[in-house]
């Protein structure tokens, strides 16, 4: 028994620590990208391509911390909709899920505290809190429902696959998925797709403008990315382990 709790609380405190890592990291990009006062800004000036690099180097993030220690013991879940995903795939209990959240939104207010140290740079961007831009809150809605889908069912095309040896590379899906969908929705909505990154710079920047949407249209996305890998077609598709790790082999 204390054993497992132990084996337990590694696997939450590696979600603690790999969602801090991607908040610090991933949005510290953002801000050194975007911010006010930025040398990138006038070596990229148009702003598509920011968006794109920004999106990519935030995906690479994510890549290392899932092929990273923190990886190999949690799965790297580091976002609240791919532990609902797992949860409603039926390979998580409820409540793992619920500690697999705490840990990350936990982490990510953690991670996010340090970009305070960016200054006015980074407040110039809000330390990379997401809030509907000018499409309006409708839009940001439907840009993160699209771009959550987009991430879960990528997940769960890789993790799936009756092809074994095509699950260990679910990690570097993410550097051109976050590039493709950064580029294309950034301007609508931030493009968060993740609870957990929206909520440490809303909590250390006080922007909650339509926080709600930022869990929302993910959770709705992922419904219906869930829904979709029910469907008979998807049969062959058979999620084995709630990781985005798997081993080299």
């Amino acid at each position: 028994m204390a054993a497992m709790k132990r084996k337990i609380f590694r696997i939450y405190l590696s979600e603690f620590l790999g969602t801090a890592a991607l908040v610090l990291a991933g949005l510290s990009v953002v801000i050194g990208i975007n911010g006010t006062g930025s040398p990138i800004r006038p070596r990229i000036p148009d702003e598509g391509l920011r968006r794109a690099v920004t999106g990519f180097l935030f995906g690479t993030t994510g890549c290392l911390i899932t092929l990273s220690p923190v990886g190999k013991i949690s799965g790297a879940h580091i976002n609240p909709i791919v532990s609902v995903a797992f949860l409603l795939k039926r390979k998580m209990s409820y409540q793992h899920t619920l500690g697999f959240i705490l840990a990350q939104m936990t982490g990510a207010v953690i991670g996010a505290f340090p970009l305070l140290l960016w200054g006015q740079q980074g407040a110039s961007v809000g330390f990379g809190a997401t809030i509907p831009l000018p499409g309006g809150t409708a839009a940001a809605f439907v840009g993160e429902m699209i771009t959550s889908f987009m991430l879960i069912a990528g997940i769960f095309f890789f993790t799936g696959h009756r092809h074994h040896k095509l699950r260990r590379f679910t990690p570097y899906l993410m550097p051109p998925l976050f590039c493709i969908m950064v580029y294309a929705e950034g301007k609508i909505s931030g493009t968060s797709t993740n609870p957990a990154r929206s909520f440490g710079p809303a909590v250390i920047s006080g922007l909650w403008t339509g926080y709600w949407l930022y869990w929302a249209a993910p959770l709705t996305g992922t419904f219906i990315a869930v829904g979709l890998f029910e469907m008979p077609f998807f049969g062959k598709w058979n999620i084995r382990v709630p990781k985005l790790y798997h081993r080299w082999r």
